[in-house]
């Protein structure tokens, strides 16, 4: 383990405002009435729609949240280039939490994501986490997509279920979690030691890099170990939302062998 260098600034959350406190989707929304729909000011449904949406104002009618009928077209206008399912609903603020109360509750396992800046990814890397058990995701506060509809959308409602964390250092935060017993393994096409030959300690940190350019170096020499996902074809990468995926699933393939090790208890589920 690698000495700690002094704590670092407090993170601030990710602020509210212009489309960052929008939902679009019907999963995103659904998911949100069930975790906490006092959080949720109006929910704006466009006329015409059945499915999904239906399901979505009738359960907004039950929790209390106004429901506003509009055309198509105003929902487009709210979420330009997004699938909206005839749903928008409008919430409180984005769900971010403070690093360190974050850190105060020790979970067994947390995503760390090295300034990825596509939404998609980090909805998609946000859904794999929550399906793994991870207990958060830890980004750095510039140079990273911000916790936008496009993010919720791709988390398929996992944005309103996995604690983000903003910090000001992505290093001295692996730092802070050095201290707290943590282990910051990294994902690195170039190491040498596979992830299905890699034994995933007690409490650790993954690290994935962002799209296109992996892990910075900086972050790569803060790792305690790097491994690499095997790649048997002419294509030398994966997406890093793939990537990640891989990595968590070997980490929950080694805890179905003891259930309930390293804070995960395997159930089954479908795909959504």
């Amino acid at each position: 383990m690698h000495e700690r260098a002094g704590r670092g600034d407090r993170p601030q959350s990710a602020p509210a405002g212009g489309t960052a406190d929008l939902l679009v989707g019907v999963n995103p929304i659904l998911e949100q009435l069930r975790r906490d729909p006092g959080a949720l000011r109006r929910l704006l449904v466009a006329r015409g729609t059945h499915g999904g949406a239906t399901r979505v104002a009738a359960a907004a009618r039950r929790a209390g949240v106004a429901v506003e009928y509009a055309d198509p077209e105003r929902l487009r206008d709210l979420a330009p280039g997004l699938v909206h399912q005839g749903v928008v609903a409008w919430r409180e603020e984005a769900p971010a939490v403070d690093w360190h109360d974050l850190l105060e509750r020790r979970p067994a396992c947390l995503l760390a994501a090295d300034q990825v800046t596509d939404p998609r990814n980090l909805g998609a890397l946000l859904r794999s986490a929550e399906a793994t058990g991870v207990g958060g995701v830890v980004v750095p506060r510039n140079h990273s997509a911000r916790l936008t509809p496009a993010v919720g959308k791709a988390s398929a409602g996992a944005a309103a279920l996995v604690p983000v964390a903003r910090v000001v250092n992505l290093v001295r935060a692996f730092e802070e979690l050095k201290r707290a017993g943590y282990w910051v393994v990294g994902l690195d096409g170039a190491a040498p030691q596979s992830v299905f030959d890699f034994v995933f300690p007690e409490l650790c940190v993954v690290v994935v890099g962002g799209e296109g350019r992996g892990l910075r170096p900086l972050t790569r020499a803060h790792c305690d170990h790097l491994i690499s996902i095997p790649m048997l074809g002419r294509i030398t990468s994966l997406n890093v939302s793939t990537a990640a995926a891989l990595a968590l699933y070997e980490r929950v393939r080694q805890a179905v062998r003891q259930p309930g090790v390293n804070g995960l208890t395997p159930q089954k589920s479908g795909d959504k």
